[in-house]
């Protein structure tokens, strides 16, 4: 688990060793008062799979309305450092932690841990996700479990640690990060597409769950968007594939983002147990979007 305040973007960046950030957050608390910055000042956001991608544009937006962003990773400490120093540069403050959320007993760590820190959690985006794409008939099982882990029943460990706090302090939101291949078929998807399509369900029954709390539990449905992941499919396909989007073009980070910080405004607090779809219109144009 890693912590990083309150620290000056150029030496992150040119003298201090990534190492030396590779503290567990108890270690810089006394035994009765945290030192972080701005521990009760701020509306704490909490973003899962931060480091890179979609959760760098998230981490970003939230910075920009205003939160201190938890900027969760797992193993690339220089890309989380990089997103903090962005935070940093909107004006706002943060910390990256590592942790494998993966992981039950990480997750729930982080969460204490960040709870002991800052007394609060406003807003839990739930974006970390994998893919390991291969035709059923060879799906390993391992495979299928790793996916499995990591997108559903990590989300699952996360909301619990969520809710609990936000349950006793009497507000919170949480949003989930799915997928369009749960809305429209994907070959070679199936582990991916089921992880995705049970997010739905654990977002819909949260929502109920939850509505006394005033808990907004919400799902964002990314369709193809700008990232590694979607360049990773080669140049053939992914022409294929943005040929198949009304709009003709596939969805930049920050579009994706705004729709985040929508479900976590003011503005959003009507929407709960919903999802709202960034894809250009593909599954509405193939008619398979399922409200």
């Amino acid at each position: 688990m890693s912590w990083l305040g309150d620290t000056d973007i150029e030496v992150i960046e040119t003298e201090i060793n990534v190492a030396l950030y590779n503290l567990h957050v108890a270690s810089l608390m006394g035994d009765t008062e945290c030192t972080c910055v701005y521990q009760r000042s701020m509306p704490v956001a909490v973003i899962s799979g931060a480091g890179r991608g979609l959760g760098r544009a998230m981490a970003e937006r939230l910075g920009q309305e205003g939160y201190f962003v938890v900027i969760n990773y797992r193993t690339d400490s220089a890309s989380a450092l990089e997103t903090y120093a962005r935070v940093r540069r909107t004006g706002a403050d943060g910390l990256i932690y590592k942790a494998d959320i993966s992981n039950p007993n990480q997750a729930r760590q982080m969460f204490s841990d960040i709870f002991h820190c800052h007394g609060r959690v406003d807003l839990v985006v739930n974006n970390a996700g994998i893919t390991r794409d291969q035709h059923f008939l060879l799906l390993k099982t391992e495979a299928w479990d790793e996916v499995m882990r990591t997108n559903l029943s990590a989300v699952r460990t996360c909301c619990q640690q969520a809710a609990r706090i936000m349950s006793d302090q009497g507000w919170g939101t949480i949003v989930n990060i799915g997928s369009s291949a749960s809305l429209s078929a994907r070959p070679s998807q199936v582990s991916y597409s089921s992880s995705k399509s049970a997010l739905i369900g654990l977002t819909r029954s949260l929502a109920r769950e939850l509505q006394d709390k005033s808990i907004n539990v919400s799902a964002v449905i990314p369709g193809l968007t700008r990232s590694d992941m979607a360049a990773a499919i080669g140049k053939d396909l992914l022409a294929k594939s943005i040929a198949k989007i009304p709009l003709r073009r596939w969805a930049e980070p920050d579009e994706i983002a705004a729709a985040v910080a929508f479900c976590a405004s003011p503005s959003g607090r009507c929407m709960n147990g919903k999802s709202i779809v960034v894809d250009g219109g593909r599954t509405a144009a193939e008619g398979e979007i399922k409200s």
